[in-house]
Parts: C-alpha cells; structure tokens; sequence
C-alpha cells in the first residue's frame, strides 16, 4: 500500500459502487472515462472524481492511447491484483498486490497504438 494511503482511506474508497464498478471493467480491459460512464450509467463528473480518488490509492493507472484519427486520449486499467486485510493481536494489517506489466508488452500496446 501506498505511503500516503492509510487503511481508512482505502476502506471508504472501495466502499463506494462506482469506484468498484470502475475497477471490475478496467481489470477486464483499459476504458476511458466515457465508457466507464456508460458502463457504470454514472456522469463522466461522477466518473473523474472516482478515477481521482482510484489514483490516488494507486488502484488504477492512466494511460494515453492513439486514436486512428491521430489525437489522444486516456484510458484508465486496473492496477490491483490482490488485496488482503487480516486482523492479528488488536490491529488490521492490508496488504496490497499491485499488477505488474511486463516492459515488452507495454512497448508492443505503445508501438501498436502508433499505428
């Protein structure tokens, strides 16, 4: 887990349905803010203020895509991999698991997006 994110701040993120909504569809693939907004039928405002408070605990990424027509935008994928809370001798522990890209797939998505 983050240095900045305590286990409270976590807990109230998940606790809102748009923030795991926006996290189940970007574990599937990377979204934009509009088709989240249309996935999660939430307004991109309600959209953005998830994906803010999301980045912030570093559960997802924004990333830049190249569309046909030459301009760019931002799709956001899901960083989580796996969360675990236990609780030992009076006190919560997490533990966070962060996906992991592997750098050849990230540079073949780029070069791929070049195109």
């Amino acid at each position: 887990m983050s240095e900045d994110t305590d286990l409270s701040t976590l807990l109230a993120v998940l606790d809102d349905e748009y923030a795991r909504d926006i996290l189940t569809h970007t574990s599937v693939e990377p979204m934009s803010a509009s088709t989240l907004s249309e996935r999660c039928d939430a307004s991109l405002p309600t959209i953005y203020r998830r994906l803010d408070r999301l980045e912030e605990c570093h559960l997802v990424t924004e990333e830049t895509e190249l569309a046909q027509d030459g301009n760019h935008y931002s799709v956001y994928r899901a960083n989580l991999d796996r969360l675990e809370l236990s609780l030992d001798d009076g006190s919560f522990s997490l533990e966070l698991t962060y996906r992991e890209e592997d750098v050849a797939d990230k540079f073949t998505r780029m070069w791929e997006g070049m195109r």
